[in-house]
């Protein structure tokens, strides 16, 4: 009789076990993922090439819109419609105290590298695409500003031409 009383501690311990290792592997994951971005210092030097203009900012729009507001969100607060899905949670592009320590070449390199859950886009957009993007984040924490498109002027009304196939009177 004293066997399966054996064989219920014996299953308890190893259950205890797994459940301690679990815990200690969850946090171990936890804080790999939150640790910082290791950036080269040449790359960490790198300025961008491109000039902060209005033409470069409309230029990274339709990018961001494409590549990154489901996970940034479309104002860059880090709220996009994919962002529960992800641990780290993706970036608060408009907290201008945290982008202000980060150089240009420090945001173009995770632009280009990626760490997950961020895809790189080394090979999905052109340099110039992602120097364009470092510009729209600049923007996005508030540190360079640019006047709204103009609005696109209404097209006159086109005048109805006669259908050649209806009945004349």
């Amino acid at each position: 009789m004293p066997a399966p009383a054996n064989n219920s501690r014996t299953f308890q311990k190893v259950t205890f076990g797994l459940v301690i290792l679990l815990i200690f592997l969850s946090i171990g994951l936890a804080a790999f993922h939150r640790t910082p971005w290791q950036v080269p210092q040449e790359e960490k030097l790198r300025k961008n090439p491109l000039e902060p203009s209005v033409a470069n900012f409309y230029a990274a729009k339709p990018i961001y819109d494409e590549n990154c507001a489901n996970c940034h969100g479309d104002s860059g607060k880090g709220d996009g419609s994919d962002a529960m899905m992800y641990d780290p949670t993706p970036t608060d592009l408009t907290d201008s105290a945290k982008m202000s320590k980060l150089s240009d070449g420090e945001v173009y390199y995770q632009i280009t590298q990626g760490r997950k859950p961020m895809p790189s886009f080394r090979t999905k957009l052109t340099e110039e695409q992602r120097w364009q993007l470092v510009i729209m984040v600049r923007a996005l924490a508030g540190s360079l500003a640019f006047p709204p498109p103009p609005a696109k002027a209404p097209e006159p009304p086109k005048e109805k031409q006669p259908d050649p196939h209806a009945p004349q009177h």
